[in-house]
């Protein structure tokens, strides 16, 4: 309702047949039911809570954590168990207020509806409507149901909401077949549009979860959430380890029971294997690595609701992104006057035909109709004011726009009338027309402009009119739309244009922006007139193919095809609350170019997980060697579970806490995007992990060796202990970039990372020192020398992996192939 009318307003209508009586109206009521869109019953928060223990990774600790409780391990199981439920705790939060995109729909139904009932016009609770009731609409109305028009008188409605159509609809009475294309249906009003202008009688035909609105509320509901590339990437991955887990547990035991060793002995080791296997930093290092891309992502002007959606855009190879507003400004604009040198006086005519309103200039958006917001500002560009037009030749009377004359007209005081409309309207009218307006309409036309006729003539009639020339009106594309959309492809991801617009306004934009280049076919890459099931269909469709598909929107319409994507993006400006609802990502700025640049900061931090996984794992798989190694030789346990833990959870996780702060790669969107079923960790990546596994495991089991035959057992584990920290942390410098070394990545580039190894290793030499420390650990303090001995051969495996990059670098050089720099 507008703000002028009241909750409780009863008013004498006009002599009419049309409406219902308070009787039949609550016997409908009864029969249809309220007119409200089904509430989505909210998923509790012990559901939530559920979720977060789906995952294998947390399953793993979780048995290493209760076989450690019963041996009496009390530090490693409170450890471990610490982990799994701040882990719990942090994804729990993320989803607690998730999927709620169907209550969203609510905001958008009008919350009282003028309609006439026993002959007379009253305001009631728009829950109350019910099929067969007369709505009395005017303008600033939000329509509180589906309508058949009765009578209509000037009346324009925006839908962008429900068919993405920018400019508002011109709505007229007359019926048309119920096949007709939703955005084309002229005869009927829809419940959650608004009035633009003009006033209406409509009988409603359909309420509730029967309204077009309904019927997405059912959509949105049927649309499918799938896993995001990563959960999946990191569920194969946490597969692995579990049978690493069982393979090297069973062999162990089985080496310990042919030894003869004890239950308590072989459960004691295999707690350390499943610590030494299970990276129990990874999903905090996930987790810090997505909450970095959310606050970068943020500086680019997109705000993230789930945080998974961060790396899935970075895998995305299709976006299928709205329009308006989004590839363009989302606001109409005049093109181009003809003829063009007579440009002031045709906009002086047009502002003279305006009812819209232009604000000072930098005091707010204006209001009218869109169209006629384009000429004023057009106009003003050109020296020419609407409100001096009205002080120095004040209006005499008006012919308002009209359907059926599609054109409008204003006499003012200078005894001039003022008229725009269609061509093909005025040009009967007219007794003077410049030569070649056929020709200028036809290039205007071409080129998916709207075009307005504009003319003048003497007195109140309209006829004898001079045309004074053509306006072409478009809603233009984003400058920097046109980068991105290049940027994109450059990046090997497809986009395509899905809009409620006309199929030559689509067609136009598209090449504008180039969707299109010359010779392709629109097929697939540009949709005009897409309904809400269409956009469904057409992600499905995508996702059929194998596709990782992001679905940008705004309107209703959007929010099925939103929640069905891998990833939903909505507009954070214009877009609708149930399109946010139903997002992943919000865009602040409704700007296709920060969807571009976010694909960026998502492949960034992929590639940061990745190479911090294959450091982890090979840490993880170090150890795990270090230990078959020492049992298969008979050796006593080189370190006991608590030790692994500190080493994976703090000497170990802390670097990898900063390696994914790291920039993007620069050559990150030169390549193609990643298939969804490319595992996380490749042949390369596995290699990486097992030759630097053996090159850590080899040095600290050396170590081992060498300190059992000259030191106590206590004093040899503290001395491999510590060795083994060293060489990981140091190791971290070498794990920023598989082909380049530690100062062509940037030294200073990552001040974190040097800052945690600094940290790291002052913190490890003080650990034997502190005597309640060095207890709770089993450790003994360390001479100089032994001290000096455990960071030289720390230096290791970080030289060693350094060489071979170089090496590599080398032999690629000499074989006249460009080398790996990433």
């Amino acid at each position: 309702m507008s703000a002028a009318r009241g909750a409780a307003v009863v008013a004498k209508a006009p002599e009419t047949h049309w409406g219902l009586g308070q009787q039949e109206a609550q016997a409908r009521l009864r029969q249809h039911g309220p007119n409200l869109l089904t509430r989505e019953q909210p998923t509790s928060a012990w559901r939530f809570l559920g979720r977060q223990f789906r995952s294998g990774m947390v399953w793993l600790l979780l048995g290493a954590c209760g076989v450690a409780a019963l041996l009496g391990e009390g530090a490693d199981a409170v450890a471990i168990a610490t982990i799994v439920v701040l882990n719990a705790l942090v994804g729990f939060l993320q989803e607690y207020r998730a999927d709620r995109a169907v209550l969203a729909l609510r905001a958008l139904t009008a919350p009282s509806a003028r309609v006439l009932r026993d002959g007379v016009s009253a305001v009631i609770p728009a829950s109350q409507v019910v099929p067969g009731d007369a709505l009395v609409l005017e303008a600033g109305d939000v329509v509180s149901a589906d309508a058949r028009l009765l009578t209509a008188h000037a009346l324009l409605t925006l839908e962008a909401a429900l068919t993405g159509e920018s400019t508002p609809v011109d709505k007229q009475v007359g019926a048309l077949p119920d096949s007709t294309p939703l955005a084309e249906r002229r005869d009927r009003v829809f419940m959650g549009t608004s009035v633009a202008a003009g006033t209406a009688v409509a009988e409603v035909t359909a309420t509730g979860m029967d309204t077009e609105l309904g019927r997405i509320a059912h959509l949105v509901r049927s649309a499918q959430v799938s896993q995001t590339p990563l959960q999946q990437r990191l569920e194969g991955v946490t597969r692995m380890l579990l049978v690493l887990c069982v393979v090297v547990g069973a062999l162990v035991a089985g080496l310990g029971w042919m030894r003869g060793e004890s239950g308590v002995a072989l459960l004691l080791a295999a707690v350390a294997l499943a610590v030494a296997a299970v990276p129990e930093g990874l999903p905090t290092v996930v987790t810090l690595a997505l909450a970095v891309g959310v606050q970068r992502m943020v500086k680019g002007h997109v705000l993230v609701r789930r945080m998974q959606a961060v790396e899935t855009l970075g895998s995305a190879t299709v976006i299928c992104t709205d329009k308006t507003g989004t590839l363009t400004l989302g606001i109409m604009e005049v093109r181009e006057v003809w003829p063009p040198e007579s440009a002031p006086r045709v906009l002086e005519v047009a502002a003279a035909c305006c009812d819209a309103e232009l604000p000072v200039q930098g005091q707010g958006p204006g209001a009218g109709d869109p169209t006629e917001l384009a000429l004023l500002v057009a106009a003003r560009a050109k020296g020419v004011e609407r409100a001096d037009v009205e002080r120095e030749r004040p209006r005499v009377s008006e012919q308002p726009f009209d359907s059926d004359r599609r054109r409008m007209s204003i006499l003012r005081s200078d005894g001039v009338l003022y008229v725009k409309g269609a061509l093909e309207a005025l040009l009967p009218l007219c007794k003077q027309v410049p030569p070649g307006v056929t020709e200028a309409l036809a290039s205007l036309a071409g080129r998916a402009l709207r075009v307005l006729a504009v003319a003048e003539g003497r007195g109140p009639e309209e006829r004898d009119l001079t045309l004074v020339g053509l306006v072409g009106l478009a809603d233009p594309p984003r400058p920097e739309a046109v980068e991105a959309v290049r940027a994109a492809r450059e990046a090997g991801v497809r986009t395509v244009m899905i809009t409620g617009d006309h199929p030559a306004t689509a067609l136009a934009i598209a090449k504008e922006l180039g969707l299109l280049r010359e010779g392709e076919s629109p097929e697939g890459i540009v949709h005009a007139r897409a309904t809400a099931e269409q956009k469904l269909q057409i992600v499905r469709g995508w996702k059929a193919r194998g596709e990782v598909v992001a679905m940008t929107g705004d309107g209703v319409n959007d929010a099925p095809a939103l929640r069905e994507a891998h990833i939903g993006i909505a507009m954070g400006r214009t877009g609708a609350e149930v399109t946010r609802e139903a997002s992943d990502l919000i865009l602040t700025d409704d700007n296709f170019a920060s969807i571009v640049a976010a694909v960026r900061e998502g492949r960034g931090i992929y590639e940061n997980i990745r190479k911090t996984l294959v450091y982890l794992l090979a840490g993880n798989s170090g150890e795990l060697v270090l230990m078959l190694g020492a049992s298969l030789l008979g050796l006593p346990l080189p370190l006991l579970p608590l030790h692994l833990l500190w080493v994976n959870l703090v000497t170990d996780g802390l670097p990898a806490l900063a390696l994914v702060m790291d920039p993007a790669p620069p050559d990150v969107m030169r390549r193609q995007p990643r298939r969804p079923e490319e595992p996380m960790l490749g042949r390369r990546e596995w290699g990486a992990v097992l030759a630097t596994s053996l090159l850590d495991a080899g040095v600290t089991l050396g170590t081992f060796l060498w300190a059992l035959e000259r030191m106590p057992l206590e004093e040899a584990r503290t001395l491999t202990f510590t060795a083994l920290v060293f060489c990981q942390v140091l190791r971290a410098f070498a794990a920023r970039s598989a082909g380049m070394v530690h100062w062509e990545v940037g030294s200073f580039s990552n001040r974190l990372l040097l800052g945690v190894v600094a940290g790291t290793l002052a913190l490890q030499v003080a650990l034997p020192e502190v005597p309640m420390l060095a207890a709770f650990f089993s450790l003994v303090p360390l001479d100089a020398a032994h001290l000096a001995l455990a960071m030289g051969l720390g230096f290791i495996p970080v030289s060693v992996l350094e060489l071979r990059k170089l090496l590599a670098r080398g032999l690629s050089r000499g074989r006249g192939r460009a080398p790996a720099r990433t």
